[in-house]
This record gives structure tokens, sequence and C-alpha cells, in this order.
């Protein structure tokens, strides 16, 4: 069994593909239009994952809200700096900036995507 992909409704899917390719440098594979939404999948160049972000014809104007089941993404960051002058640079924040999670020398970070979902950088992981 392989993991294929996870799925967000987004309202905006300009900026949610901005946001995944500028900034987390997954690549948009493909788009599949369907009766009442169009499919865009963007992938991780190195492990195959996917992201499989949902554009539905009749998005509510305030977004999709998310429930309290689901936490976080997480991505492996070789270097949380460099990462950070990405964020500035395309206009971003940080929801929580780096910090060393164990003492010794593991960094992670949080920020949110266009839609709110957060989304866990880890740089190193020693625990």
């Amino acid at each position: 069994m392989k993991f294929l992909h996870s799925m967000i409704r987004v309202k905006n899917i300009d900026e949610s593909i901005k946001f995944y390719t500028e900034l987390f440098g997954l690549k948009l594979v493909e788009e599949r239009r369907l009766d009442d939404c169009t499919l865009y999948f963007l992938e991780d160049k190195e492990s195959g994952v996917q992201i499989e972000l949902t554009y539905n014809d009749d998005t509510p104007v305030e977004g999709y809200k998310n429930g309290n089941a689901f936490g976080h993404f997480a991505f492996y960051c070789e270097n949380l700096d460099k990462f950070s002058e990405n964020i500035e640079k395309f206009g971003y924040n940080y929801l929580y900036e780096p910090f060393d999670l164990t003492g010794n020398g593991s960094k992670i970070a949080f920020i949110n995507d266009p839609d709110g979902n957060e989304i866990e950088l880890i740089e190193k992981v020693v625990w």
C-alpha cells in the first residue's frame, strides 16, 4: 500500500496554488474537472506525495471551517533560515517563528496556508 494524497478545500485556488508551488516547491501535476468542482494535484518532487486542492463551484464566501480533528501538514525543511527568507519574499508570516524543540538542534516552525490550515516545518529531526 502507498499513501497518495491529502485533500483540502480552498477558497481562492490561485492564491493556494501560488502558496504551495512558490513557497513549498510543490509542482502542479494534474488538473481534473468534475461536475461541481475542479481538483488540482500538487506533488512533492522528492517523495511523490500529493496535496489535492479542491475548488468547488459553490465555495462559501467565508471559506471553509476545519473541524477539531485536523491538526496540520508537516514538511521537512533543510534550512529554516533560508525558508524564512522565502516567507518574507512572498509576503507570508509565521504562525510560530522557528524555535528549538528539543534543545539539541531540532528546529520547528508553523505557518498557515491561505485557508488557515496549519503547516509544521521541521528542520532537523533529533529526538
